[in-house]
Formats: structure tokens, C-alpha cells, sequence
């Protein structure tokens, strides 16, 4: 009986069973079973083939004596499995390289250890060992179908027997799986861990074939047609307990080693468009402090007189411990301020999100989401167990595309207003008229558009001229230089939000003290538009600088991205502008994608042309040799 599972046009699973008629019923379902929980995905298709075969054409084989090495990282796995290949007498490093080349492929790569040349009739699909099955496996198969050391084993044991067969190289594509293992009928079956981090669904097969190129047909043929059983399938050797820390300090090692490995820096002043970092003053371009709102005399006087009234903190949840005048002002507003009938706070833009999408969605809609949203638009998607379809970045077609495909009964879009990344602006206006149309609740997280978009800072809505989307997200902790997040829309919105919303129900409430902070400086914004005319003015200026330096950069936001690409460049850029009292982020993988890192210029209205144009000369004669995307 064979098993083959796959998801366009991808393998997910496969397994074989050789066993006597009466069990294959009870075996086809546990299959069955195996291929449709998959830790790489859900079948769209599952073959269950039954072939009639022979006893006498069975060879049964002892399996392969077993040995095991556990390694203290991935990096010191990979090393033990080189030091391995070398005293077998391979030319480690070469097939090692080549092994990589595997990852892609649906079956084995046959390598020739003398010419290093390779043997499959099909480079691409390689060689798939079919056939074989332990002696007792209908005795010792599990509830899910699977023993990956058994499997292994088996497949390992009759690969030894080949004609021509001198090693194996094999790394499991389960992202669950991180054990590994090089087999030969002299060296045995030598178990390595862990060859990869968990969640990683690389893998590959290489077969080390010493022999005659006529000799090649007989291999071929054992390995793809040979009836084999094994027995005496050993238990797992025994190994020591496994150290619960081990895991979490090689991960961090890989970090390290990729240049992704964060640090938590200590400021000595606060992070305004100056500050002293090292005992040395520079240039602030991290903060999302846009109109420099947190240091107002105005918003410190205010939360001296609330901390003296109100005390720091909020006692409990709004819904049982009640809430304070403050957070009632402020959220009338806000509802007013963005023109919607009402508004909620919650505790932070990324709980304010989860809360929404988890609250309005569940697993009968589908929400279709941008490619480059927030982290935690993407959380609150996964949280709402609805269907999620990512459309591309931007891409309107697509995304129409898309929702004619999947035709949702209910559903909902959500997409940044600016992209924290990348600092491009949403195209609201179509972007509207498309939820609209299909009859889906619009939501756009506004964090980084109010008091950077339009003439007054009210965000998207101001800048398109438009009517706001259906549901609204902002952030207390940017423009209004305080903390905490909210949504607004109708009442009915709300009030849904305010009895369902697990991250507005069970969170103790922002103190009075951020949220009278948040008030005082909406008002200061609504009666000084002039920030925002300023810190759009400072993005024209710093964007034509660097342009004149030779660095390609543009932005319609605050956000100036300046792309570099690799990670460990991004990093050294960044501790080198350091040097030169600049302090400037690095972003990279997980935050953008592998390959994607830059430098994240978030610029403020109480920059100085001088302090920014010291700042572009800084960054271009450092970025110059790079030569930057």
C-alpha cells in the first residue's frame, strides 16, 4: 500500500506499507489519516495505491546498526556530519555543497564519488527508493501513521544494499523534524542532531554510488524496484536527558552568525529629534515622536496635575473597575477628530488590531490582507481563524482578483495606511470602492499616516479626501507621543468592540496619565497644523539631500527606507553612523524579508535642515562603496 499526499502541485507526504491483506483497511485509514495532518500543510489530493505482490519476491534485511549524535547547535551538527564523511574517506566539503542542491528535488541525487558526476535519469525529480517496510510495522505503527526513526531506518537499510552504494546523506523536509543522518552498510546508521532549526522545511537525499557506469541499471533497479522488509529495528539508542536551554542557545547562536541578533539599547535622554546615547549626543532618526508632541511643556504640565489627582496607574479593567473622565474625553475626541461616530481605546495599535480581527472574524469569513501589513494585522489574522488571503503588495488588481476568486459569503480587507516599512501610501480611494463593491468590511491601521498625511494630520481619510473606512486603527504612542491604541467607527462598531474584544476586556486600562498625554497633544496638533506642514517639509529636504549624494531614497510619509540588502551590511552601517552621531536602525529579517535589510529613517518636524543634512552626508559616505539597492 503506498500513500502520497500534495498541495499544488507539491509533495507533502508519502509512506508504504508491505502487509497481509486482512490489515489493509485498518492501515489505509490510519494513512489516510497521516496524509491529511500534515505539520507541511493541508492535501488537496490523496492517492492510496494497492498492489498485490509476491511473498517470495520479499528479501528481508537486519537493519543497519544505529548510532546517534547530538550536537550542540545546527552549526556543530553540520560539522559532525562533515568530520563523519572525512574519516569515511568522501571529499566532505564538496558533497556537502552539492547535497544543498537536493533541497529542491523530489527524490534522491546519485553522485559518483570519483568524477563527482551524477547518475539520475531526471536531475529534477532524482530518484525515489520505493518498496520496503519494517517486518512488524502493522505492530508498531502509531496513531498517526508515522514513526520518522523507523522509516528512516528501513529506507536507510535498503539503500545500504544497493549495488554500487557506499553512504547516504539524508535531512528530513518535516519543519518538525530536525534529526538527520548519514548510513552505510560499514559505518551503520549514524543518527545526527539537529541539522536544521524547527520549522524549516529544507531537506534532501544524496546516495554516494562508488562503481562501474554499467553497474549504474542494477542500482537503479534495486533502489526503485527491490521488495525489502526489515528487521530487528532497534530501539532509539539511549541519550540523555536533552537539555531544555540547549534549543533556545543555538537559535541564538544562528542568529547571531545571520547578523539578526538584537539588542535592547539604553538611552540617556529622551528619545526626541536629539538625544544622548554612549555619552555623546546624536542625531535621533528612530523615533516615531513625529511632531515631537511628548515633550511638550503643555502635555508635561497636564500630566503633573492628572498624576496628582489621578495617581500612575488605572486599577483593573475599564468594564470592572470602572474608567476615568479622561479616557471618556478622550475617545469623544478622537471619534471627532476622525469624523466617526465613535471611538475605543485599547491598550496598545498592535492589541487594538488583534482585538478587531479576532473580535469581527471567525472561521466563516475570509479577510484578505496585504502582503507588507503590520505584525500585528498578520497575529490578528492567525488569531481570528478565519480564511486569509494575501494579496500583493499594493497590487488593487490582485487584490480584486482575489476576492472574485474565493467569492466570500462575509469577510473583510485590511491593509496599512503607511507601511511602517517602506513608507508608501496606501491608494485609499480605489482601495474603498473595491470593499464596497464585494460588500467587505474596510479596515486601515492609520498608525503611521495620522499627523504625517493630509493638511491637518488627520491621516488617510484627509489625504484621498475621502470618507473613512468602515474601522479605523490608531496609535496613541506616535504622533500624540503617549501610549496606547484605538479604533474608531460607527457606535455599533464599537459598542460590538466594547462587549466581544478579549484585548479591551481582559486588559488592565491605560493609566489617566497616558491618556491625558494623548489629549493634550491631539489638541496641540489640531490647532498647530503647522507640524505637519514642517515634518513634510523635512521629508522633501532629507529625501533631495540623500538624492544628491547618490542615494536613491524617496517617501510620501515620515518613513524613509533606504534599502541595503544584506543584513550584516545593515548592521555595520548602522554601528558606523553611530560613530558619526547618527542614530539610525537597522531593520531586518523577521521585520522585512530575507534579503530586504535597509536603514529606517524616521524623521520628526523638530529636525533642523542642518541637523538632517549632517545626517545625509553621514549616511551617504558610508553607504556609498555599498552601493545600496
Amino acid at each position: 500500500m503506498k500513500m502520497r499526499a500534495q498541495a499544488g502541485g507539491r509533495h507533502l507526504s508519502g509512506a508504504e506499507r508491505i502487509l497481509p491483506q486482512p490489515l489493509l483497511p485498518q492501515q489505509a485509514e490510519t494513512l489516510a489519516r497521516r496524509a491529511l495532518f500534515h505539520s507541511r500543510g493541508v492535501p488537496e489530493q490523496v492517492v492510496l495505491k494497492i498492489e498485490k505482490i509476491e511473498p517470495e519476491k520479499i528479501v528481508v534485511l537486519d537493519a543497519l546498526a544505529v548510532s546517534e549524535i547530538r550536537a550542540a547547535s545546527v552549526t556543530e551538527a553540520w560539522q559532525a556530519l562533515e568530520n563523519l564523511l572525512r574519516e569515511e574517506g568522501f571529499t566532505a566539503e564538496h558533497i556537502l555543497t552539492l547535497f544543498r542542491e537536493t533541497y529542491p528535488m523530489r527524490g534522491a541525487m546519485l553522485l559518483d564519488t570519483e568524477t563527482f558526476g551524477r547518475w539520475e535519469p531526471d536531475f529534477q525529480r532524482g530518484i525515489r527508493v520505493t518498496g520496503m517496510d519494517a517486518l512488524d510495522s502493522a505492530l508498531q505503527t502509531t496513531e498517526s501513521g508515522k514513526n520518522a526513526f523507523r522509516e528512516a531506518l528501513v529506507l536507510a537499510t535498503k539503500t545500504a544494499h544497493a549495488p554500487g552504494i557506499v553512504g547516504e546523506i539524508c535531512v528530513s523536509d518535516d519543519p518538525g523534524y530536525v534529526t538527520g543522518y548519514f548510513a552505510s552498510r560499514r559505518r551503520g546508521y549514524v543518527r545526527i542532531s539537529p541539522l536544521k532549526e524547527v520549522g524549516d522545511e529544507n531537506g534532501g537525499r544524496l546516495f554516494l554510488y562508488h562503481g562501474s557506469a554499467e553497474e549504474v541499471a542494477l542500482c537503479l533497479d534495486y533502489l526503485e524496484h527491490q521488495l525489502v522488509q526489515v528487521r530487528n529495528i532497534p530501539s532509539l539508542p539511549d541519550s540523555p536527558p536533552p537539555n531544555r536551554w540547549e534549543r533556545l542557545r543555538s537559535t541564538l547562536e544562528t542568529i547571531r552568525t545571520k547578523g539578526l541578533y538584537r539588542q535592547i539599547p539604553e538611552m540617556e535622554s529622551a528619545p526626541t529629534h536629539h538625544i544622548w546615547f554612549q555619552q555623546r549626543p546624536h542625531i535621533m532618526l528612530a523615533s516615531n515622536n513625529y511632531l515631537d508632541l511628548a515633550h511638550h511643556p503643555e502635555v508635561e504640565k497636564l500630566v503633573q496635575e492628572v498624576a496628582a489627582e489621578w495617581g500612575t496607574g488605572s486599577g483593573g479593567s475599564r468594564l470592572t473597575t470602572g474608567t476615568s473622565p479622561w479616557h471618556t474625553r478622550l475617545e469623544t475626541s478622537l471619534s471627532q477628530w476622525q469624523k466617526t461616530e465613535s471611538a475605543l481605546l485599547f491598550n496598545t495599535g498592535y492589541m487594538a488590531n488583534v482585538g478587531v480581527l479576532s473580535t469581527l472574524c471567525g472561521p466563516d469569513d475570509t479577510i484578505f490582507s496585504d502582503e507588507l501589513n503590520h505584525a500585528s494585522i498578520i497575529d490578528g489574522c492567525r488569531l481570528s481563524k478565519a480564511k486569509i488571503v494575501v494579496y500583493r503588495h499594493g497590487d488593487l488588481d490582485d487584490l480584486e482578483r482575489k476576492i472574485r476568486q474565493e467569492k466570500p459569503s462575509r469577510g473583510l480587507v485590511v491593509s496599512d495606511g503607511v507601511f511602517s516599512m517602506d513608507g508608501d501610501v496606501l491608494l485609499l480611494p480605489e482601495w474603498l470602492k473595491i470593499c464596497e463593491k464585494y460588500g467587505l468590511f474596510s479596515m486601515v491601521d492609520d498608525a503611521h499616516a495620522l499627523g504625517v498625511l493630509g493638511e491637518t494630520g488627520r491621516g488617510s481619510a484627509e489625504h484621498w479626501q475621502t470618507a473613512q473606512p468602515d474601522i479605523s486603527v490608531g496609535t496613541l504612542s506616535k504622533t500624540l507621543g503617549s501610549e496606547g491604541g484605538f479604533v474608531c467607527g460607527k457606535e455599533l462598531l464599537i459598542d460590538f468592540l466594547r462587549n466581544r474584544a478579549r484585548s479591551f476586556i481582559f486588559s488592565t486600562a491605560l493609566s489617566a496619565l497616558s491618556v491625558a498625554a494623548a489629549w493634550k497633544a491631539l489638541e496641540i496638533l489640531q490647532r498647530e497644523p503647522w507640524r505637519v506642514r514642517k515634518l513634510r517639509e523635512n521629508v522633501h529636504f532629507f529625501c533631495r539631500e540623500l538624492q544628491n549624494a547618490g542615494i536613491s531614497v524617496q517617501s510620501e510619509s515620515a518613513i524613509v527606507p533606504i534599502l541595503i540588502g544584506d543584513e550584516r551590511q545593515a548592521v555595520s552601517s548602522s554601528q558606523q553612523l553611530l560613530q558619526k552621531g547618527v542614530y539610525l536602525s537597522a531593520i531586518r529579517y523577521p521585520t522585512v524579508a530575507h534579503g530586504k535589510a535597509r536603514l529606517r529613517a524616521a524623521l520628526s518636524s523638530a529636525h533642523s535642515q542642518e541637523a538632517l543634512q549632517q545626517a545625509a552626508t553621514a549616511i551617504a559616505e558610508i553607504l556609498r562603496p555599498l552601493k545600496p539597492l
